[in-house]
C-alpha cells in the first residue's frame, strides 16, 4: 500500500480519529454524507471546518423535507482556497479517479452504500443507497479503497471494491457513470486569521438568505399529517422520513451553534448559539416522540411538540439581527 498514490499519505483508517464535530457526545454525531465528508477532509488538511458552517442559517422547510444542507462550493473557495468542480466521467471511473489522485486531487464520487462496510448498521449488503465518498487511496491491483465517508475514514476491499466499481460488468452493458466532483487544493493552506475574517464576511450574507417564514413553524403545521401517512408504510420508511426531516433540522442547527461559538469573540454570539442548540435538542427529542407515535398510531401529541424550537428560531433571528444587519 505504501507505493500506491494517495491524496493524504499520512492517513490510515486503522488509526484515524474523527474531528470533534463528530464526537459521540454530540446530539447529532453525523449530519449528512456531504457535510460530514468535508468536515473530515478539512480537518485532515489541518484547517478548521467550523469556519465553513455559516450557511446553516439559511436552512428552510421545503414542503416535504428540510433543506439537505451542503457547504456552498463558493464558500470552500473563498474560505480555504479549495476549488471544487464536476469531473466528467467518460471512461472507467477507476481510470479517472487514479488520474486525479496522482495529481493530488480528491474525487468525491456518488456510490452505492450496499458495498460500503462502514454502513453495516444501516445499508451494507441490505439495500442500495446513493451516498458520496471522498477517495483518498485506490489500489486497483489488490482491490483496496481508502475513503472518507460520513463521520470517518474507512477501508474496503475485495468483493466490495468490485461491487462499487462494477468491475464484472459486461463490456456491452451500459457504462457506470456516477456524478463525480474533484477538489483542487491550494499550494499553501490559508491562515487562521484569513478563516476568521472570511467567515465573518460570509455570515451576514447567509443570514440574509434565511427563509422569510419560520421553517420550523412551517414544518409543524404539516408534521402530524405527514407522520400519519408514514405510519401506513413499512417501518424502514420511518427512518428515511426522520433522516430528511428531524435529523436534517437538528444536525443543521447543532452545526450552526458550533459555528457561532467558534466565531464568537467573548460572549458575542453566545445567546444565538444557545438558541440554535435549543432547536437541535428539540429536534432530537421529537424524533423519539415520532417513533412512539408511529408505533402507537397516536399523532395528536405531535402538534405542539415543536413549539419550543419554533420559539427558538425566532429568538435566534432576533439575537443575530442587530449584529448582522447593522
Amino acid at each position: 500500500m505504501a507505493l500506491v498514490p494517495a491524496v493524504f499519505r499520512h492517513l490510515d483508517p486503522a488509526s484515524y480519529r474523527p474531528h470533534a464535530l463528530h464526537d459521540a457526545e454530540r446530539m447529532w454525531p453525523e449530519t449528512n454524507c456531504y457535510v460530514d465528508l468535508w468536515i473530515e477532509v478539512l480537518a485532515s488538511l489541518g484547517l478548521a471546518p467550523e469556519a465553513a458552517l455559516g450557511f446553516t442559517l439559511g436552512q428552510d422547510f421545503e414542503g416535504d423535507q428540510f433543506t439537505f444542507f451542503k457547504i456552498p462550493l463558493e464558500d470552500l473557495e473563498s474560505l480555504y482556497g479549495i476549488r471544487v468542480t464536476e469531473l466528467a466521467i467518460f471512461d472507467r471511473v477507476e481510470d479517472h479517479v487514479a488520474m486525479q489522485i496522482a495529481r493530488g486531487r480528491l474525487c468525491l464520487v456518488e456510490m452505492d452504500s450496499f458495498f460500503m462496510p462502514d454502513t453495516h448498521a444501516t445499508g451494507y449488503r441490505k439495500e442500495h443507497g446513493k451516498t458520496t465518498v471522498g477517495i483518498n487511496r485506490m489500489d486497483r491491483e489488490n482491490r483496496v479503497l481508502d475513503y472518507f465517508h460520513n463521520a470517518g475514514f474507512f477501508r474496503l476491499e475485495g468483493d466490495d471494491f468490485d461491487g462499487l466499481f462494477e468491475t464484472a460488468r459486461d463490456e456491452n452493458a451500459p457504462p457506470f457513470l456516477p456524478y463525480t466532483e474533484f477538489a483542487k487544493f491550494p499550494e499553501k493552506p490559508v491562515s487562521a486569521e484569513h478563516l476568521r475574517r472570511e467567515a465573518r464576511r460570509l455570515l451576514p450574507l447567509h443570514f440574509a438568505r434565511r427563509p422569510a417564514e419560520n421553517p420550523v413553524g412551517a414544518f409543524a403545521r404539516v408534521f402530524p399529517a405527514q407522520v400519519e401517512k408514514v405510519a401506513e408504510r413499512d417501518f424502514g420508511f420511518f427512518h428515511k422520513y426522520a433522516f430528511n426531516t428531524l435529523r436534517q433540522l437538528g444536525a443543521n442547527f447543532e452545526l450552526a451553534a458550533s459555528h457561532l461559538g467558534w466565531l464568537s469573540e467573548g460572549d458575542e454570539f453566545e445567546p444565538a448559539a444557545a438558541y440554535a442548540a435549543r432547536i437541535s435538542g428539540v429536534a432530537k427529542s421529537v424524533q423519539f416522540q415520532l417513533a412512539r407515535a408511529v408505533t402507537r398510531k397516536k399523532f395528536d401529541p405531535l402538534a405542539a411538540a415543536l413549539d419550543p424550537a419554533i420559539d427558538a428560531w425566532h429568538q435566534l433571528v432576533d439575537a443575530l439581527t442587530p449584529r448582522l444587519e447593522a
